[in-house]
């Protein structure tokens, strides 16, 4: 009786295992987290910064995907850097957003007198909206990458602005409860649609499970993101 115990525990810790292990930073992602080219990289056990030489002053908080490693959006981080935004990638308890939706708490108050934007990527988005929700005095906007509000995360009592991009790839978002995410924003919410882009390649940690085949390669996708990104914002200040 005690073996067969002793089997199922080891057969419940194994299943949960394999269940949150994260998907791992890639080598560009790798070489995306060192200072240089006028991009200062530091990295705490709360987020991970990428602050340009020049900024123009707004800020980016970003809540990773669920099941993967914060490290993995450094190069769309480190894009976004050299336009002159400082990024904070919040690091998330095991890597889900939903067990530290109030991260960018501790980004805001350690940087007073900065304006921020938040957003995030697949489930990182919609526990990133729940925070604007309850802190829209505290932000300019809300960005969402493969991802959507819920019904916490509501954007319709405040005025804040907010980006969805997508890409027609995309196998893994849910696409009911993504055209339901649109009733809880603002009519001047921009929606832009990544040609050839999937779910996996906002970040870079290799193919997703249940994705789509991208048209095109992670940096062009990365690339169109910040591009969309830019405009956006550009239009905030």
């Amino acid at each position: 009786m005690l073996y067969v115990l002793i089997a199922a525990v080891l057969a419940a810790a194994l299943a949960l295992w394999l269940f949150l292990r994260p998907y791992e930073p890639n080598g560009s992602a790798q070489k995306a987290l060192f200072s240089g080219g006028g991009i200062t990289v530091e990295v705490n056990d709360n987020w991970i910064s990428f602050e340009p030489k020049v900024s123009v002053g707004m800020g980016i908080i970003f809540y990773p995907g669920g099941l993967v490693k914060a490290e993995s959006y450094a190069p769309l981080a480190r894009r976004l850097a050299l336009a002159g935004y400082p990024v904070y990638i919040a690091v998330m308890p095991l890597n889900l957003a939903v067990t530290r939706s109030e991260a960018a708490e501790d980004i805001i108050r350690v940087h007073p007198g900065m304006s921020f934007v938040i957003g995030g990527h697949s489930l990182g988005g919609v526990m990133a909206s729940r925070f604007a929700a309850k802190h829209a005095d505290e932000l300019a906007g809300v960005f969402f990458l493969a991802s959507y509000p819920d019904e916490k995360g509501s954007l319709k009592s405040t005025t804040l602005s907010a980006l969805s991009v997508l890409g027609t790839e995309d196998q893994v978002i849910d696409r009911e409860k993504y055209s339901e995410g649109r009733s809880y924003l603002l009519d001047n919410t921009v929606y832009y649609s990544l040609e050839g882009g999937n779910h996996a390649q906002f970040g870079d940690y290799g193919p997703q499970k249940g994705d789509g085949e991208a048209t095109i390669t992670p940096e062009r996708q990365q690339e169109l993101t910040v591009r969309a990104m830019l405009d956006w914002m550009g239009n905030l200040r």
